[in-house]
């Protein structure tokens, strides 16, 4: 009798340490808590994190630049997609001249881009395999080797949610450096905070239309 509590209780207190991990994960959705050392995937080094914290103590998943509802004149239906890359912002078309207007990094010079396509697939935390040249790049320039797959959750670079744009290397994605939105410093995707790009990811489907302006 006495082995049977003893069984029940640590089966309790494994059950509880595995719930709180899993709410932990789940709850910092790549927010980063002050001074935690983070490896930057612009710059490819290991950089100790010194942005804002929340009362909670972890680094908020909002954007510098607040969305909104704005007047916006256009020719595309409602539904589409209108990233401006000088202008650094997206624009979700809503019809009856709106628009929801979204803050965004961009690429650095020399991998901006422009075109028009479709949302081909939507992924919720998705998994990063860097391209094979960017992997050479990286090698070539800095010395270091990216792994050729990342597994999706709090750390990984396209953050929260993903919308892969044609059959183009390109995503809309969300970001676990928050402070990147309003700058041109990605390879040629388009960086959303992750409460943005969940926003956005909510309100659109596959197939839907992707303007990008350069």
């Amino acid at each position: 009798m006495r082995l049977g509590k003893i069984f029940v209780a640590a089966a309790i207190a494994i059950s509880a340490a595995f719930v709180t991990t899993a709410f932990t994960a789940t709850d910092a959705e790549a927010r980063r808590v002050q001074g935690e050392r983070y490896f930057d995937y612009d710059t490819h080094q290991w950089k100790v994190w010194q942005g804002r914290t929340t009362t909670r103590g972890y680094v908020s998943n909002k954007s510098p630049i607040k969305k909104r509802k704005v007047r916006y004149s256009t020719r595309q239906k409602p539904g589409t997609i209108v990233v401006n890359t000088k202008e650094r912002r997206l624009y979700l078309v809503l019809g009856g001249g709106k628009a929801m207007k979204y803050g965004i990094g961009v690429g650095r010079d020399g991998f901006r881009w422009s075109g028009t396509h479709r949302v081909s697939r939507k992924a919720e935390w998705p998994g990063w395999t860097p391209p094979k040249r960017m992997i050479a790049r990286v090698k070539r320039e800095t010395g270091k080797t990216l792994k050729g797959y990342y597994p999706g959750g709090p750390t990984n670079p396209l953050g929260a949610r993903s919308l892969y744009i044609g059959s183009t290397i390109y995503r809309i994605h969300g970001t676990n450096q928050p402070w990147t939105i309003g700058k041109a410093m990605s390879s040629g995707c388009i960086r959303l905070a992750n409460d943005d790009v969940t926003d956005l990811y909510n309100r659109i489907k596959v197939g839907a239309k992707v303007v990008v302006q350069n």
